[in-house]
């Protein structure tokens, strides 16, 4: 599986910006796929994740802001952000895992995560 993400830029705090996360090859096997993202001398973290029974999870500073969804048919996820702020800016990955461990809370350990797309930077200007 290979993912490519898109999307990211330069917008101003309280905008929004949508990223995609196109997969390629056979994604059968993966049980969920999630949004990561890594500021300048921070940690990585998840930011939201699907699962295939399509629940979500969000890391709580981004609820009721974010929006993860996927299309099956074009073998895409999105990430919708609104109203952003100044402390999301980092750069954003895509990820994806085949482990069943994902299906419960090992959803935000990135080391069940089998792929990783490329990052694509995202600035939220104040």
């Amino acid at each position: 599986v290979q993912l490519q993400a898109s999307g990211g830029g330069l917008v101003q705090a309280g905008g929004s910006l949508r990223l995609s996360c196109a997969a390629s090859g056979s994604i059968s096997s993966i049980n969920a796929f999630g949004w990561w993202r890594q500021a300048a001398g921070k940690q990585r973290e998840l930011v939201a994740a699907i699962r295939s029974d399509g629940s979500t999870s969000y890391t709580d500073s981004v609820k009721g802001r974010f929006t993860i969804s996927r299309d099956n048919a074009k073998k895409t996820v999105y990430l919708q952000m609104n109203s952003l702020k100044p402390e999301d800016t980092a750069v954003y990955y895509c990820a994806a895992a085949s482990s069943r461990v994902v299906q419960n809370m090992g959803v935000s350990d990135s080391r069940w995560y089998d792929y990783w797309g490329q990052g694509t930077l995202v600035t939220v200007s104040s």
